[in-house]
């Protein structure tokens, strides 16, 4: 495991982000994702899509920064969307049902694409 997270942040439109995450996501980096993810939202781009293709591992701690970071864009009018996952961390989010809350995407270029056709989505009860 890494003990640093690398985010880097694309505005491919008004009102949206694309954070490619690069590095493990645990106990000791998922405050670093979320406070990342919750800045990006709060400066206007509260549509965000999450690059995980160099996530190379992510615990309960990252799992729990994700949907953290949902609920943070859901509350901003906004949406969270995953892209490029890691069979692993697929497994992972197929195994705690978050998969089916959150749209996950093959590539970043289909999530924004998604996000661009369609307007955000709304709280799923």
């Amino acid at each position: 495991m890494t003990r640093t997270l690398h985010l880097t942040v694309q505005h491919p439109r008004p009102g949206l982000a694309i954070a490619t995450i690069v590095g493990d996501v645990d106990t000791r980096t998922a405050p670093a994702l979320r406070s990342g993810a919750l800045e990006i939202i709060q400066l206007g781009h509260p549509r965000l899509v999450l690059d995980l293709a160099q996530v190379g591992f992510c615990d309960s701690a990252g799992l729990s920064a994700i949907i953290g970071i949902w609920h943070a864009a859901q509350e901003a009018g906004g949406s969270l969307s995953l892209a490029a996952i890691p069979e692993r961390l697929m497994r992972m989010l197929s195994m705690t049902g978050v998969d089916s809350l959150l749209p996950v995407h093959a590539t970043t270029a289909d999530a924004v694409a998604a996000l661009t056709d369609s307007p955000p989505a709304s709280v799923k009860r």
